[in-house]
């Protein structure tokens, strides 16, 4: 892949995550400022390669499962980039520090309302979610189909983070989840350590269709804070 067609992948990554509609190239030409016929061949290229696809005749293109990958792996090792979304959560997690159900279930709370998301977090034997509300009301979630395989992956999380093994962030779309690989779910999950279990996790699980780069610096962020106060 050459570095234009990474970086217009890259903006069709965003504008889907952004609107949820199919990208057209006519919003790339104005992007790149390129002609309509250029992109459409540099999306072409992007298409045969199975990095994208056209859900439907006369539509734009959207990213498959191997078009995040590719996005995916050019940044997930990237620095977490301070801000005030970080500050906020430090803070709220702080504020319980003394409280570690507390300060696992404002961690989860939070991520989920900055991420739209579901977020799970781990404590000891016990796990806690939050935002299922959030998860279902995406427009991936308008398909019964999409929420009986939702529901069936969420079904087997628990007894998957009880078992998993996991020592540094791990991103799993779509196909590649461990849980259920149907799903049509993005499964972002990270290890803090703590006093209370050998393997204590925080994530999040929502669409193939994410903001990767801002969920994945929040999953990190979080993590860090719940370590921190842990550590303390």
């Amino acid at each position: 892949m050459t570095e234009r067609q990474s970086n217009i992948l890259a903006e069709i990554v965003s504008l889907y995550a952004d609107s949820a509609e199919p990208v057209s190239s006519r919003e790339l030409a104005h992007s790149f400022s390129l002609s309509s016929a250029t992109i459409r061949s540099e999306m072409a290229s992007l298409e045969d390669a199975g990095f994208i696809y056209q859900p439907h005749v006369s539509s734009g293109r959207v990213p498959t499962d191997a078009g995040y990958r590719h996005f995916v792996n050019r940044i997930v090792d990237r620095p977490t980039v301070p801000g005030r979304s970080m500050q906020t959560i430090s803070k709220r997690v702080d504020s319980l520090k003394d409280r570690a159900d507390g300060a696992i279930k404002i961690a989860a709370e939070t991520l989920s309302d900055m991420t739209g998301n579901m977020t799970f977090a781990t404590l000891s034997d016990s796990v806690y979610f939050h935002g299922m509300g959030q998860l279902f009301s995406q427009p991936e979630f308008m398909d019964i189909a999409q929420v009986g395989q939702a529901a069936r992956f969420l079904d087997a999380m628990q007894v998957w983070l009880a078992t998993a093994n996991i020592d540094k962030m791990q991103v799993y779309i779509g196909q590649e989840n461990p849980v259920a690989r149907a799903s049509g779910l993005t499964m972002i999950v990270n290890r803090f350590s703590s006093p209370y279990s050998d393997r204590s996790y925080i994530g999040i699980v929502g669409p193939t269709r994410q903001s990767y780069e801002k969920v994945l610096n929040l999953v990190d962020g979080t993590s860090k804070a719940l370590q921190e106060v842990f550590s303390e």
